[in-house]
């Protein structure tokens, strides 16, 4: 498997304890775990500037490939705009796809988050890693929602 960082968006992360990577999809709530985990963790991480438990929280080959001061660098544009999504904890993320697990056996959730002024837009895949589902792509986006 081979991970890579591609701009300042799109990005391997995180990790959830408290969901067991299966060889199966898992369930509504495990997925809503998974996602708020995610970018909560992510969400931190800007804010504080502190990347060492988003960090920690990668899949084992990613942690190995990607430093914390790395993660800085690609949020970068984040932290600059001083972005605060923490309002995702009380909504509800809406699919846009089905969660499926694909030929590399990573879980692909996709969705956004009904929030306003502008819409928060994700699209991450995790793998198993150490008995766990633990991202290996995260590309988040935030727009108003009428934008592509």
């Amino acid at each position: 498997m081979r991970f890579k960082l591609t701009g300042a968006l799109i990005l391997a992360l995180l990790s959830v304890a408290s969901v067991r990577a299966e060889p199966q999809v898992p369930s509504a709530v495990s997925q809503e775990i998974l996602i708020k985990t995610a970018l909560l963790t992510l969400n931190d991480a800007n804010i504080t500037g502190n990347y060492a438990v988003l960090h920690a929280k990668l899949a084992k080959p990613f942690r190995d490939q990607f430093s914390p001061d790395r993660l800085k660098q690609s949020f970068k544009t984040f932290a600059e705009q001083k972005a605060d999504w923490g309002l995702i904890s009380a909504k509800a993320p809406i699919a846009t796809a089905d969660a499926t697990i694909d030929k590399r056996g990573a879980l692909l959730l996709r969705g956004y988050f009904d929030t306003s002024p502008s819409r928060l837009t994700y699209d991450l895949d995790f793998v198993p890693s150490e008995g766990e589902w633990k991202p290996i792509k995260l590309h988040v986006k935030v727009k108003p929602p009428g934008e592509g």
